[in-house]
């Protein structure tokens, strides 16, 4: 029988390749600013050997944010396919490193690992380019069932919705959720994501989960509203929890007839906002399964993405765990 997790993250696993750049780099190579752009393997080549001081980091939004649950002292697992490269390699030992159970075998055929480079503008926008490689293979036979049904939240990724078969591995995830009495709990992403399934995400949000995290633009193209109040107001007659970040005004936390208004936690220097929402989420999901209020876990939320973004890399330079002690959060 599987070992009982706080939390069962499925999300892309993938490297981050990060440097810094300016604002005609991104004109000269054509890169969308602040969000992410998929990319095929021949464009991730010709961005790779234009960047300069790159810095290799285990990534992927779920996997981030597994990692920063396990630095606040959660016990998660994470579901994501590699290729038997030494990129997956790689990924595989920095994932286990932090502390995130991971026992998905490598693929030995077919795409490399899937890779982020992400340039970094000095004023800490990063602009995202994604080859997805393996990270689009995997499929319902990679999940675990025994974990799936004992963890206490399924955490999705939403750019897995992006390629059919994690499509499908996805939904035989929430189906195990759902029929096992557990939470099912989904990241919107970016706002690119959220217009391409927009139908789809919504049915979602209607019949399978109960948490859901998005920053202000990715709520706003969910309900196709560009007033924040009018989304509050979707997201409230909600049966579920929404958890939406709104950068430096903090995050607003709603439920059914319960709305929290969180400031964001201070920084003395933004670095690199890569990461931000994902660790954001590590919080908020450490405080849903140990017991804390609503708005202690957006407190919590908001305390470990002030981390991340002082620093290059979308991962914790600090024990997330001790960081929250200091500060009287757990």
């Amino acid at each position: 029988m599987a070992q009982g997790f706080d939390v069962v993250g499925m999300g892309g696993a993938i490297v981050d390749v990060i440097a810094p750049v300016h604002d005609g780099f991104l004109l000269t190579h054509n890169i969308a600013k602040g969000v992410m752009t998929l990319i095929d393997e021949f464009r991730a080549n010709v961005l790779y050997e234009a960047f300069d001081d790159t810095r290799e980091i285990a990534g992927g939004s779920a996997a981030n944010t597994m990692a920063g649950f396990a630095s606040l002292g959660g016990n998660g697992s994470f579901i994501g396919k590699v290729k038997d490269d030494r990129l997956g390699e790689s990924f595989i030992q920095s994932l286990r490193a932090s502390g995130v159970d991971y026992t998905i075998a490598p693929a030995q055929s077919g795409p490399s690992t899937a890779c982020c480079l992400i340039a970094v503008t000095d004023d800490g926008q990063r602009s995202m380019n994604t080859y997805l490689g393996a990270a689009r293979e995997l499929s319902p036979a990679d999940i675990d069932e025994a974990a799936v049904a004992k963890a206490d939240i399924l955490y999705i990724e939403g750019y897995l919705w992006d390629a059919p078969d994690p499509k499908a591995a996805i939904t035989k995830a929430i189906g195990i959720a759902k029929k096992s009495g557990r939470k099912a709990a989904l990241t919107l992403s970016d706002p690119f994501c959220v217009g391409r399934w927009r139908d789809e995400f919504l049915s979602l949000l209607r019949n399978d989960l109960d948490i859901v995290f998005a920053n202000e633009e990715e709520a706003k193209a969910l309900f196709e509203l560009e007033n924040f109040d009018d989304v509050l107001q979707q997201f409230e007659s909600w049966d579920g929890i929404a958890a939406i970040t709104r950068s430096a005004k903090g995050c607003v936390v709603a439920r059914k007839g319960e709305v929290h208004v969180i400031d964001a936690a201070p920084v003395s220097r933004v670095i690199d906002t890569t990461g931000a929402g994902d660790q954001f989420a590590a919080g908020f999901l450490y405080g849903v399964t140990h017991g804390k209020s609503l708005a202690d876990c957006g407190r919590l939320g908001a305390l470990c993405a002030a981390e991340v973004i002082s620093h290059y890399g979308a991962r914790p330079d600090v024990s997330l765990k001790a960081l929250a002690q200091e500060n009287g959060l757990i």
